[in-house]
């Protein structure tokens, strides 16, 4: 017989499978009553014994559909027992499929097990919250939890909260049919089909579907005539709703006019049209109006109309006028271009040399202490320049030569009445050693440059500003954020709410935009500012107010829970009226979600009234729109109703919608009976209580269908009244001209954010670089008689905040972050200045910088 030798790792493997042989012939302890499971320890190869179990297969969130029974499956290794259990209770060890291999790879125990969950187990907790599973696994180091399955029971009701209606619409006007779809978990997904085929709105952009399901037909063709039919699935059945006929009949239109025909001896002339284009079809009218028409006209057969010696005298006069008048233009153009030339130079000048002297964008006020941070440029000096990404926020030669300038000179001098005088300085570094310094900085970048709703941009220890124009939200980068010798590419977007899955139980509701800031996980070392807006009613007693974050993997997880944040944590919150400003030193994708404690905590809500631009039909739609009040969704509606050539046709109201579980009710009323009747057959429209509650939906709208009784009626009176069921209302009154709107109401007047999207450096903030340092070195030290930090934030009205300002290494730095948030737009220095004299600390006022500083 030929001797078999074994290597060492053979022999240890062997080694290893006899032990684990041994494990399994002991078997496992039961359940007690309780159904607890009594972890008993058994023997693993000693290589391992300090090994927790690792999962390598945990749990899936599942359905039931119909009866039929879902499997959990749990795998870890190594570990001597695996155990589920659900809803907090321990699963029987007789309800266990267990199996047992070993991993190929590494020689260790894999313990596999398996647990079915049926409908009846699930019905059982029902009226409380979910059914969930974990599994728990142990070794002889200790246990590990895998994640929560959830299992829900899948169901489709059969019956549409809305269908469509069938409509018989002009050539080229606009449709639109509404479609709720049954209630259903997992939530039903809808396609819309017309004589059964699915409308794709990517291949025929003639067709939108809302995010609330609804199709539109921008402009109505003769192909869109046909049956148009709602169709609601998910993984139990599929649903379709009654057809809808939609005709689509044409009118008939006038052709051209023919040319004049030769003038006759009786001095007239005739042309003529005719009702080809197109001709009346499917119900359509006939064309109104003459299809011949007359004209006098002048000949030589007509010697009455000869012209006379003074017409041509006439016709002579005004040619020698018209040329007068265009010398007089030519010379005011060529004087005007050379006074402008030396205009703009000067002005080129000028701003080259006080660009980063002073605060851009502020209009002067007049209070007694306005001169206290007025910055002047001493021109006298020497400047130091940085070549780079830095822009000016308001000066455009600046922006094109990518410079900033910061001049010597003192920071604070005294004025005769004791009154001091800001001046600025340059950055404290020697000119070659702040440009080496740059050059060999790091830099971050992870942004793809198409990004939608996405600002980015280039920042360094300077910090900077990023803004969403017309959206609310901004994100403030303080000088020193980032630590010296690096650069990020930082990027800030909007999220579209119903691309994402954010868990809302209960009372929950989305209380703003879910933004994203990063990259994630680069490294601050001060917190960040970010701004966004809020559409509660800022009555801190109604709300519970908590800030998601999503992780890595894609769940969300309560970060802060406002009024219980600890100030050592890396997230605090400021909520004012409409505003949230939030500080944080860890960039992600956030959310703030709210919800109410007592059933008079409210959602502010914007109602928004818009109509087609043009009518040539009898039909003539009004659509209301019910929407969170924050600046992102009323520009994202605004810029949607452009696309579908929609006009604003009032002024946008705000209605306090509150937790009562009462739906939002919409009708119209006064309308005109000889002019104007409504086509909805209820008196009023309804929207759900949780579509509006939940804050998921973006653009809730109800559309009211009107018809004139005539074409030549084009003027609309009436009331429109938007209310909650036993609450509070808003009204509007509809009086316009359906044909021509006079009004200065536009998207223009309404989208005013000219916010430049990133700015870095300097000209991101109201208080120059160096005043702000000398400000936080004399109030961050504590003062016997409070003229310190502390007096400045009760100035501020921002003392609610103590705790936090206190413990950053530099309270002051902290206040004026957030003073510089507050008043981008409307920042006043001179208010700032007035603050910082009543605090009244003289000897800390006087802030000299020698040229050495400088």
């Amino acid at each position: 017989m030929m001797s078999l030798h074994l290597g060492p790792f053979v022999r240890w493997r062997f080694r290893v499978m006899l032990a684990y042989s041994w494990i399994l012939s002991i078997g496992f302890t039961c359940i007690g009553a309780e159904h607890a499971a009594a972890p008993v320890t058994h023997a693993v190869p000693a290589a391992f014994s300090d090994l927790l179990p690792h999962f390598l297969v945990e749990p899936d969130d599942v359905y039931i559909v119909k009866n039929k029974p879902v499997t959990l499956t749990c795998r870890s290794t190594p570990a001597t027992q695996i155990y589920f259990k659900c809803n907090g209770e321990w699963v029987h060890q007789d309800d266990h499929v267990i199996e047992h291999t070993i991993d190929p790879a590494t020689g260790l125990p894999i313990m596999q097990v398996m647990i079915d969950i049926t409908r009846q187990q699930v019905e059982k907790i029902f009226g409380l919250e979910d059914y969930w599973c974990q599994c728990v696994a142990w070794s002889t180091t200790g246990t590990q939890k895998s994640q929560k399955a959830y299992v829900r029971i899948a169901y489709l009701r059969k019956n549409f909260e809305e269908e469509p209606l069938g409509k018989e619409v002009a050539l080229d006007q606009e449709v639109l049919l509404r479609c709720h779809p049954p209630e259903g978990v997992p939530v039903a997904e809808v396609e819309w089909q017309r004589n059964d085929e699915v409308l794709d709105p990517k291949t025929d952009p003639n067709f939108f579907i809302t995010s609330d399901h609804n199709l539109i037909i921008k402009q109505a063709r003769l192909a869109d005539t046909g049956n148009y039919t709602c169709v609601a699935k998910n993984i139990v059945a599929r649903r379709k709703s009654s057809s809808a006929i939609v005709i689509v009949y044409v009118d008939g239109g006038w052709s051209e006019w023919s040319k004049w025909s030769v003038c006759g001896a009786d001095c007239a002339m005739w042309r003529s049209r005719e009702c080809t284009q197109p001709t009346p079809g499917t119900g359509g009218k006939d064309c109104q109006g003459i299809d011949l028409q007359s004209l006098n006209c002048t000949s030589e057969q007509c010697p009455q109309t000869a012209s006379g010696a003074e017409d041509v005298a006439l016709y002579v006069g005004m040619v020698a006028v018209a040329l007068c008048l265009t010398l007089l233009l030519i010379v005011v153009v060529l004087v005007y271009r050379r006074r402008k030339g030396g205009l703009d130079a000067d002005v080129a000048d000028s701003s080259i040399l006080t660009t980063g002297f002073q605060p851009m964008g502020v209009k002067p006020a007049k209070p007694e202490n306005s001169h206290l941070l007025t910055i002047h440029p001493d021109l006298t000096t020497t400047t130091t320049s940085y070549q780079g990404t830095l822009r000016s926020r308001h000066d455009a030669t600046m922006a094109t030569m990518g410079k900033f300038s910061m001049g010597n000179g003192p920071l604070l001098e005294p004025l005769p009445n004791g009154s001091h005088t800001l001046h600025n300085g340059k950055l404290p570094a020697d000119p070659d050693d702040f440009m080496s310094r740059l050059s060999t900085q790091t830099y971050f970048k992870t942004l793809p440059r198409d990004a939608a709703n996405t600002s980015y941009g280039t920042f360094n220890f300077l910090g900077g500003r990023l803004t969403l124009p017309n959206t609310g939200i901004s994100l403030l980068i303080p000088p020193e954020a980032i630590p010296r010798g690096k650069i990020y590419e930082i990027y800030l977007t909007v999220q579209k709410k119903e691309d994402l899955r954010l868990p809302l139980a209960g009372g929950q509701t989305l209380l703003g935009p879910v933004v994203s800031c990063g990259p994630p996980g680069v490294m601050l070392t001060r917190p960040v500012i970010l701004s966004m807006d809020h559409c509660s009613d800022a009555v801190p007693e109604n709300w519970a107010v908590r800030l998601k974050k999503q992780t890595y993997e894609g769940a969300w997880e309560d970060v802060l829970v406002l009024g219980e944040e600890l100030a050592s944590e890396p997230y605090y919150c400021q909520l004012e009226t409409d505003t949230c400003r939030l500080f944080t030193e860890h960039l992600g994708r956030l959310a703030l979600v709210g919800e109410s404690l007592s059933m008079v905590a409210a959602k502010r809500l914007k109602l928004v009234l818009f109509a087609p631009a043009y009518c040539t039909t009898l039909e003539y739609s009004i659509r209301v729109y019910c929407m969170d009040d924050t600046q992102d969704v009323f520009t994202e509606v605004m810029q949607m109703e452009k696309q579908l050539g929609g006009r604003l046709i009032d002024e946008p109201r705000v209605l306090l919608f509150k937790d009562s579980y009462h739906n939002l009710r919409l009708s119209i009323h006064d309308l005109p009976q000889a002019q104007w009747r409504s086509k909805l057959l209820a008196g009023y429209q309804e929207i759900p209580f949780y579509h509006i509650w939940s804050g998921s939906q973006r653009s809730l709208h109800c559309t009211f269908t009107l018809e004139r009784l005539s074409l030549s009626t084009c003027d609309l009176t009436g009331q429109l009244c938007v209310w909650q069921v036993e609450g509070e209302g808003q009204s509007f009154s509809l009086d316009f001209n359906i044909a021509k709107d006079n009004r200065t109401l536009d998207y223009e007047s309404l989208l005013m954010d000219n916010s430049t999207p990133a700015l870095a450096g300097p000209s991101a903030f109201q208080i120059p670089y160096l005043i702000r340092q000398k400000i936080c070195s004399s109030l961050d030290a504590p003062c016997p008689n409070g003229a310190d930090w502390r007096l400045l934030a009760q100035r501020l009205k921002l003392d609610r905040h103590m705790s936090f300002f206190a413990t950053k290494p530099s309270p002051t730095s902290v206040i004026l972050d957030l003073w510089e948030s507050q008043h981008f737009h409307s920042g006043n220095l001179n208010q700032l200045a007035a603050v910082m004299a009543e605090i009244g600390k003289q000897e800390a006022m006087i802030f000299l910088v020698s040229d050495g500083e400088c």
